[in-house]
């Protein structure tokens, strides 16, 4: 899953990224508010960690910014104040959760993990989709109730394809979800065929369906 961090403190950002990085996910990054409104305005992120005093703005317009945009984004304030008012600011534009600083690294993967839940596979904390089970936490992928061994970017995949199943999804959606800022944007997209290709027969040798699509000139639906 793709987060953006946007956080002004450079020792505070950087151990937000390394922690969540270890927890496997894609992490952008945003100094300022400028560089927050370019991010959300240019890319799709499945959750946005926002501290509300950022340098020429504020965290808070940067949420109202999100729901103009229509964002499915999930949304954590962030805090060196504990103001209520800041709180009560935050959740009634449309964030869904606040954190006061300082707080423990584990709390804010918590909250990220139970926000994507909740808006992605309706609070579960197994994700099921046909003949296949996702234990989010453990990272662990069951087909017809038996494990198969997924590599990172093939389960980040899967996950991405059942959290926007039916939909269809491009080609450069995918790669930067799964690559964030670090993808060639101008490049080919063999490596997304690779990894498609790779999870498909896994899929398939497993018993499952092949439940990817191609939709020509596009992208890829699931299911």
């Amino acid at each position: 899953m793709k987060v953006l961090i946007i956080e002004d403190e450079p020792a505070l950002r950087a151990s937000i990224q390394e922690y969540l990085e270890h927890q496997g996910y894609i992490c952008e990054l945003a100094a300022d508010f400028p560089q927050a409104i370019d991010k959300v305005n240019e890319f799709d992120y499945d959750c946005i960690v926002a501290d509300i005093g950022l340098p020429k703005g504020n965290g808070l317009d940067v949420v109202k910014e999100l729901k103009l945009l229509e964002s499915r984004a999930g949304i954590i304030i962030i805090s060196a104040k504990d103001s209520l008012e800041d709180k009560l600011s935050g959740l009634e534009l449309g964030a869904d959760d606040y954190l006061t600083k300082p707080f423990h690294l584990s709390e804010l993967n918590a909250r990220i993990n139970a926000i994507l839940r909740r808006k992605n596979f309706d609070g579960n904390t197994t994700v099921n989709f046909s003949e296949i089970t996702i234990k989010p936490a453990s990272k662990t992928v069951l087909v017809h109730n038996k494990p198969i061994t997924l590599t990172g970017k093939e389960y980040q995949l899967l996950l991405y394809f059942i959290a926007n199943q039916h939909r269809v999804v491009t080609k450069s959606a995918l790669a930067g979800h799964l690559w964030g800022d670090e993808y060639d944007q101008a490049g080919s997209y063999d490596f997304i065929y690779t990894h498609i290709k790779n999870l498909r027969k896994k899929m398939l040798e497993a018993g499952g369906e092949d439940y990817i699509k191609t939709v020509y000139g596009t992208g890829y639906r699931f299911g």
